[in-house]
């Protein structure tokens, strides 16, 4: 395998403070020495496409309660999510319980 060594360009540590000064709050003092013992791990990640849950979904009209779905709407919204999404899973959880 071959090495990869990193350095630090110090020349433009102003520039990026400036460009990114409310991000960077702390100063990190770099030195030039070892970082010690490195282990390179295979890569154990799957590729992009193996993470998209696909399922075969069908498209229905449904007639929900305004309370059920302000709830939904609510609890979606906390959690960064689609309240849509929410209902399927677990109107999905429910079947696979009763199956």
């Amino acid at each position: 395998m071959e090495k990869v060594r990193f350095e630090w360009d110090s020349s433009k540590d102003e520039s990026n403070r400036e460009k990114h000064g409310k991000y960077m709050k702390t100063v990190n003092d770099y030195t030039d020495e070892p970082i010690g013992d490195v282990r390179i791990i295979d890569d154990f990640l799957p590729p992009p496409g193996e993470l998209v849950f696909k399922e075969d979904n069908v498209k229905v009209t449904l007639g929900l309660s305004k309370r059920s779905v302000e709830f939904f709407k609510q609890e979606a919204k906390k959690h960064h999510t689609q309240y849509q999404k929410m209902i399927r899973r677990l109107l999905d959880l429910y079947a696979s319980h009763h199956q």
